[in-house]
């Protein structure tokens, strides 16, 4: 869980607090935070719009501090039009790390001008109306990897795909619905475990849900096909 990865001994509630150090005037808030969780790695501190809180981040993590009560809150914070700052500052986070990802163990699909790099699953319905989307566009250079998370019997059909000789026909068929071929050849150990190392760069880079994209740097999250026309159109 989330929680127990910042604070090891934190309750499940949404707040957790402090006694044992108390935050004053004359103490910067960042010194304040680490002095009074030790245990968490800050890798980005900063105050946001809201008077008195900050926010931490902490590997792909994002949680906001009080520091007049030493006060740790987790969770999102949205404004009034129903966007999530949190999540856009997560996608931030993850479109950093997308920077590294090792593009030649995914699955090339197209030669445009414009890159979307994806995470999604054959047996999501929602990856497969997303897919059905892109295979109709013509301007894309798509990196395709493949993150189970929610149907893991899928992994016989990424298996499938990345062992075929066309892997770009392979996910077609898979991505459409069709099985595998009874005559497929066996799978090799070193096509499983680059099946297995798609799904660990997912996590790396905190995919939780499939599909996600990542649209010229611009993290997308589900299938919504009419932000990622919009992206490709800038």
């Amino acid at each position: 869980m989330i929680i127990s990865r910042i604070c090891a001994g934190f309750s499940l509630a949404l707040v957790c607090t402090s006694a044992a150090f108390a935050a004053t005037a004359a103490v910067k808030p960042e010194v304040a935070f680490k002095q009074a969780f030790p245990q968490v790695k800050v890798d980005g501190f900063e105050a946001t719009d809201i008077s008195g809180i900050y926010q931490v981040v902490t590997g792909q993590n994002v949680l906001y501090y009080a520091p007049e009560k030493d006060y740790v809150i987790l969770g999102e914070i949205f404004t009034k039009e129903g966007k999530s700052l949190t999540a856009e500052k997560k996608g931030q986070l993850a479109a950093k790390l997308v920077q590294s990802l090792p593009l030649d163990k995914a699955v090339k699909i197209g030669e445009g001008k414009n890159v979307i790099i994806e995470f999604t699953d054959p047996d999501c319905p929602f990856c497969r109306k997303a897919a059905e989307y892109l295979m109709k566009k013509t301007d894309v250079t798509r990196y395709v990897f493949f993150a189970p998370l929610a149907h893991p019997a899928a992994i016989t059909k990424i298996q499938y795909i990345l062992n075929a000789e066309n892997k770009v026909k392979a996910y077609d068929a898979m991505m459409l619905g069709q099985e595998i071929p009874a005559n497929a050849p066996p799978v090799s150990d070193k096509v499983k475990a680059l099946a297995q190392e798609h799904l660990d760069l997912a996590r790396k880079v905190g995919v939780q849900g499939t599909p996600t994209f990542f649209v010229n740097g611009q993290q997308v999250v589900g299938a919504d096909t009419n932000k990622i026309e919009q992206l490709l159109k800038k």
